[in-house]
C-alpha cells in the first residue's frame, strides 16, 4: 500500500488526512505465482497497481501461441483497457508471474481520489498519455528494429525484473522465438 501512496504522491500534493483516507478505502488483494487477475472473455473495470510482484499481459492467437504484450512490476499498472476503459470484455489474459499484491483501481476509487483532489483527473490523463506513448514505441520496435534492439529496449525498461521474468517470456515479448533470444544474449555478452 506504501507504492502506491507514493506513486500517487509523485503525481498530486496530498495531506496525512487524505492519505488517511486513501488507505482505508483502498482494495489489496493478493495473488500467487501463475493465478489468473482477469481472464480474456471476463469483464472488468479494474486496473491493478503492482505494490509487490510482477505480472504479465498477454493474448493467445488462433493457433494457440502466447504473445506477451507487457509486464507490470512494482509501481505499474496493467489493466486490459478495452475492458476498463471500452466497457466491453477483456482482450487479454493478466497473470501473476510471481507470488503479488495487487491494489485494485476501479471507478469509485478514482472519484474518491478526485473527491479528496481534483488535480487526480489531470494525473491520470498524463499516466493514460504516457502509457500510449510507450505502446506506440514498442509498436515501432516489433515493426522495424532488429532482436538485438528490442532486447537492449527492454533490459532498459525493465533493469530490476530481468531476472525475475523467465527467459521464454522475455522472448514472447520481443516477438523472437528462445533460441533467438539465446544467441542475442550471447552477441551482446561478447560483443556488447
Amino acid at each position: 500500500m506504501e507504492n502506491y501512496i507514493e506513486h500517487l504522491q509523485q503525481q498530486i500534493a496530498l495531506t496525512p488526512e487524505q492519505i488517511e483516507l486513501i488507505k482505508a478505502n483502498l482494495i489489496v488483494k493478493q495473488f500467487s505465482k501463475n493465478e489468473f487477475i482477469l481472464e480474456e472473455g471476463d469483464y472488468s473495470e479494474e486496473s491493478f497497481f503492482v505494490e509487490q510482484g510482477v505480472i504479465r499481459s498477454y493474448t493467445i492467437d488462433e493457433n494457440g501461441k502466447e504473445h506477451i504484450v507487457q509486464f507490470a512490476t512494482e509501481n505499474w499498472i496493467i489493466s486490459d483497457r478495452n475492458s476498463t476503459l471500452c466497457k466491453k470484455t477483456a482482450k487479454f489474459y493478466i497473470q501473476a508471474i510471481e507470488d503479488s499484491t495487487i491494489i485494485i483501481l476501479n471507478d469509485e476509487m478514482a472519484k474518491f481520489i478526485a473527491n479528496l483532489n481534483p488535480d487526480y483527473i489531470q494525473a491520470q490523463l498524463s499516466l493514460v498519455q504516457n502509457h500510449v506513448r510507450h505502446l506506440q514505441d514498442r509498436i515501432i520496435l516489433l515493426l522495424s528494429a532488429t532482436a538485438k534492439t528490442r532486447y537492449q529496449e527492454f533490459i532498459k525498461l525493465y533493469p530490476k525484473q530481468i531476472n525475475r521474468i523467465p527467459q521464454w517470456m522475455i522472448a514472447s515479448y520481443l516477438g523472437i522465438t528462445p533460441e533467438s533470444l539465446s544467441r542475442v544474449r550471447k552477441e551482446i555478452a561478447t560483443h556488447g
